[in-house]
């Protein structure tokens, strides 16, 4: 199987156990993108967002909440902050965060992967950022076509288990999105993010593997960690 599989089979797996946290990350994420702006319509990273949230099952109102709560000027700033670490078994993470102290944040970020046998390290060279769709209900012959006629010849896409998926540079993400809503009617998108997908998955021993399990419960416990990525496809 391919990255896209990889990319489908943990996004799948998200679960709905936590959801006030999730609720909490989004609202803190809206907030911050719509201080430039608060119209969806012509701030368009926050019209990602908070279709990424709507995906999610994020409450209407608390999307508007965090959107009056930019409105109003309320004298609050989060911090973008991305950290790179080595996890169980040489696992590689890049951790993102948005944060009001850095400060405590890296410092709980850390404690994570200390208690789990991990440690900081770069690993960001062993990722690439990339957009990605995907969707059932396309041909890759139709698809082809549509690439062609718009000249992008640097989209990649892969056909798994009935469905499309397609990387683009985070740079094309609103032109290809776009262009596949208008050209296939009401298109639904099973992943529609911005994401790093690293360069080869690696598989972890059983020892390892439980230990990857509660980072990654741990980091989701953190209310300043927004996004986790990893290399870990299974345990052998």
């Amino acid at each position: 199987m391919g990255r896209a599989h990889e990319v489908r089979k943990e996004s799948i797996a998200k679960t709905a156990a936590k959801k006030s946290k999730l609720y909490a990350r989004y609202g803190k994420e809206i907030y911050q993108v719509a201080k430039g702006s608060p119209n969806p319509e012509v701030n368009l990273e926050l019209k990602r967002i908070i279709e990424l949230a709507r995906k999610d099952q994020v409450p209407k109102e608390i999307i508007e909440r965090a959107i009056e709560k930019a409105k109003g000027g309320v004298d609050e700033n989060y911090i973008p902050t991305r950290y790179e670490f080595l996890g169980p078994g040489n696992s590689n993470f890049i951790v993102e965060c948005l944060t009001d102290n850095p400060a405590r944040t890296i410092a709980n970020v850390r404690n994570c992967f200390t208690k789990t046998g991990g440690k900081s390290g770069s690993v960001l060279h062993l990722f690439e950022q990339k957009a990605i769709f995907s969707f059932s209900g396309v041909s890759e012959e139709e698809l082809l076509e549509l690439f062609i006629e718009n000249d992008l010849d640097d989209v990649d896409f892969e056909y798994e288990e009935g469905f499309i998926t397609v990387l683009v540079e985070p740079l094309k993400y609103y032109e290809v999105k776009q262009l596949l809503v208008n050209r296939f009617n009401d298109l639904e998108f099973e992943i529609d993010e911005i994401r790093w997908l690293p360069l080869s998955y690696q598989e972890l021993n059983k020892t390892d593997y439980q230990s990857f399990l509660t980072l990654l419960e741990l980091l989701d416990d953190d209310e300043d960690v927004v996004r986790v990525y990893y290399n870990v496809s299974k345990q052998n």
